[in-house]
């Protein structure tokens, strides 16, 4: 029997939950895991079930019959299968930690996704990336190209029916027209320090400072560069006795971690976008033990 998930957001009322409940024992479903969210600011609703359908009535079927519960309530909702993966585009500059993390999860299974190819503007993670045996497309980016170069990744997306997109540490800003168009689809990972330093070598600015806690955020993009709502975040502490390439060392090891716990939370349907934040509810079970690999 296949595992089956339900997310909805909608405006808060009462009966949300019988309703669902209802709905889903009334066609032969078994609730397995439920989590909701009630957002007294901003008077939204989240919720997200996960369920066995016990007399094997198929998705369609379910989503059919569940639509006029949605319509009721004015939900934003799907229902999703557990057993299909994620198609997921990978883009990457000259930092390769992340892009590295990320395919060795992949290879192993702790990362259930379905690469569908790496997008970069160097050609330093080629060789690496074909011999995974995963599409890599160039596509160089110059101040002079960025329209055409943003309309061959557009392509690409495309061409693989790419339904997430990961920046690995791709060091190239969107243009506001794509993050529109791929709005909640993209996820992006950057350090964070206490307190914050921008620009050239962070990690030895950090280090100058005396900083002694080191982050990274996930969140995903939006025009406003690096503010999108925030998926994941981490920290790791340092001391006085540590180098800047120990800061360098340690900070490459956070970023990785984060990005892909966000991505986990991502593809398992965990995440809801929420005005500026994300309602991130927590890994249902049998899914803990690979988000916390690494």
């Amino acid at each position: 029997m296949k595992t089956l998930i339900l997310t909805i957001a909608c405006k808060s009322t009462r009966g949300i939950v019988a309703a669902v409940s209802g709905y889903l024992a009334r066609n032969g479903c078994n609730i397995s895991d439920s989590s909701q969210f009630n957002d007294l600011d901003t008077g939204q609703f989240f919720m997200r079930v996960s369920f066995i359908s016990e007399e094997s009535v198929s998705r369609d079927v379910l989503a059919d019959g569940f639509a006029e519960v949605a319509q009721l309530f004015g939900m934003e909702w799907g229902i999703f299968d557990t057993t299909e993966r994620t198609k997921v585009l990978l883009m990457v500059s000259r930092f390769g930690h992340c892009l590295n993390d990320l395919l060795y999860r992949w290879r192993i299974g702790a990362l259930p996704i379905d690469i569908v190819g790496v997008v970069s503007n160097h050609f330093d993670y080629q060789k690496v990336v074909v011999n995974h045996d995963i599409p890599f497309h160039h596509i160089k980016v110059t101040k002079d190209n960025k329209p055409q170069a943003e309309a061959e990744l557009l392509n690409v997306v495309e061409q693989s029916g790419a339904e997430l997109v990961v920046l690995a540490r791709y060091m190239q800003i969107l243009s506001d027209k794509l993050c529109q168009k791929m709005s909640g689809k993209i996820i992006n990972i950057h350090h964070s320090f206490l307190p914050s330093f921008k620009g050239a070598n962070p990690y030895k600015q950090a280090y100058e400072r005396g900083v002694k806690l080191i982050g990274a955020t996930a969140h995903y993009v939006t025009s406003d560069l690096d503010e999108g709502p925030i998926i994941e975040q981490d920290t790791v502490r340092v001391t006085h006795a540590q180098s800047p390439d120990d800061y360098v060392s340690l900070g490459r090891d956070v970023e990785s971690q984060v990005l892909a716990r966000a991505i986990h939370a991502h593809i398992h349907h965990r995440t809801f976008i929420n005005g500026n934040r994300t309602v991130v509810f927590p890994p249902s079970p049998g899914s803990y033990a690979s988000e916390r690999m690494g």
